[in-house]
């Protein structure tokens, strides 16, 4: 299935109202601050003037859930640092693009003159009015996020007649409850339990144990076959986690879906491992 077909378009709608709405009413503000004294507006051109601001801001939306799905607020204290500095960005990204969109709109267009100087002075305006709007749109992001959010459905086993009786097989090696791994030119074990999720590096697998993370000379399929398959599941083609370190499960912009982790972590859950998971982890949102 394509990526287009998994957005998901009621969250896109929302916005699109959302900033609709948001259009008019401060276009309409400008034209009642102009009619005050200030100089002459009319309504379609300060409907023009938001627009441009509005659209970057659209353009920007994907950057912020990408930012809320990597470094989540909730997580831990780094991340909110992490989303402050990201103002900065932010902030220039919008004013070079509506300044940008507003030269096409009114110079190359419209044949108007316009002037938006981009002096410090204005940087510094807008970088005030985005400090806002940077903390307004992430709380808008998390809140589509959980409006939005549906129970994942259990699939119900399929009647069928018995299974015919198979020939006896040997008893299964014993799964490991350690692993010896190389830190520091040094061998040290790692308790099987103790690791968060896991990820494939190439030849190698990257545990992730309660924050660090440590390179184990093995492909992820052979981990699995090694670990016990009610304690760790596949999720994606490239990660496998740990069931009892599973904190939420939700769904996201795309149409994917995000395992979060107890230590903030988040991890996607991939649609062709999703049955697996349901089966060992009823889902509820």
């Amino acid at each position: 299935m394509s990526r287009a077909a998994r957005i998901d378009w009621r969250q896109v709608a929302a916005w699109a109202v959302l900033l609709a709405f948001s259009v008019v009413v401060h276009a309409y503000v400008e034209v009642a601050t102009a009619a005050r004294g200030g100089p002459p507006l009319t309504l379609g051109r300060a409907l023009a003037i938001e627009t441009s601001s509005h659209l970057v801001v659209a353009a920007l939306l994907p950057v912020l859930y990408g930012m809320h799905a990597r470094w989540p607020i909730g997580g831990p204290r780094r991340n909110l640092a992490i989303h402050v500095a990201a103002v900065v960005p932010f902030s220039l990204v919008h004013t070079l693009g509506l300044w940008g969109l507003r030269q096409l709109w009114f110079v190359g267009v419209l044949g108007e003159d316009y002037s938006l100087p981009l002096t410090p002075d204005r940087f510094g305006f807008e970088f005030a009015k985005d400090i806002f709007n940077y903390g307004l749109l992430s709380a808008g992001v998390l809140a589509m996020r959980h409006l939005f959010a549906r129970p994942l459905p259990v699939p119900l086993p399929i009647p069928g007649p018995p299974p015919a009786a198979e020939p006896e097989v040997a008893p299964p090696a014993p799964r490991p409850e350690r692993f010896a791994v190389r830190k520091a030119g040094r061998e040290i074990l790692v308790a099987v339990a103790d690791i968060d999720w896991v990820e494939a590096a190439g030849n190698y697998a990257v545990l992730h144990v309660g924050g660090d993370t440590l390179e184990i000379r093995s492909s992820l399929s052979r981990l699995e076959g090694e670990l016990d398959p009610q304690r760790f599941v596949r999720v994606h083609k490239s990660a496998m986690v740990n069931v009892a370190r599973i904190a939420e499960v939700t769904p996201w912009m795309s149409g994917d879906w995000r395992i979060r982790l107890q230590d903030g972590a988040e991890v996607n859950l991939s649609r062709r491992y999703r049955p697996r998971f349901e089966a060992l982890v009823p889902v509820k949102t």
